[in-house]
């Protein structure tokens, strides 16, 4: 299969899937439909083999995974050199409806970038601690780390969102 035929498989039947993929990455779907358009340019602008579906999504999970860590590092210094270009905080007023889904979307949010990228593989992907520290190119070990803290902080986060109160001193 030529690349274009790949590109054009790829996104008809995983493109949703991606997207997915990428909100859980970054919160915001405007985002999260960048980081697929970015990696899918990334992969498919100079064609350097023949693609199957299958290796051809997994390079374009990467590709995302690292655009989404690249674009948190950048912001993160842009927060440090110019405060005033923060954005606002949500305010969590929410419908009962989406309630849930938007309180664990506000609890990924309260993650760091790797505590995020480490959830979103080991429990969106299915991925193992190693695989997952392979993806990251880091140690088992890191990627427990990273998973202990998390999980503790959205249980903490999910806890006191259920129960009415707010959180304090995070």
């Amino acid at each position: 299969m030529n690349w274009h035929d790949v590109a054009g498989e790829l996104l008809q039947v995983r493109g949703s899937a991606l997207k997915r993929y990428g909100y859980l990455l970054c919160g915001n779907r405007v985002e999260a439909d960048d980081l697929v358009q970015d990696a899918l340019v990334r992969v498919f602008a100079q064609p350097r083999r023949s693609w199957d579906i299958e290796s051809a999504e997994r390079y374009v999970r990467r590709v995302m995974l690292n655009r989404y860590l690249d674009q948190h590092r950048r912001r993160a210094r842009w927060r440090i050199l110019l405060p005033r270009l923060v954005s606002p905080t949500s305010t969590g007023d929410f419908s009962v409806a989406s309630g849930d889904r938007m309180d664990i979307v506000s609890a990924l949010d309260s993650l760091s970038p790797r505590q995020r990228a480490c959830t979103v593989l080991r429990f969106y992907e299915d991925l193992s601690v190693a695989e997952v520290a392979d993806r990251l190119g880091c140690s088992p070990g890191t990627v427990k780390r990273h998973l202990s803290e998390a999980i503790a902080r959205l249980g903490n986060i999910l806890v006191l969102t259920s129960l009415g109160g707010e959180r304090h001193g995070d």
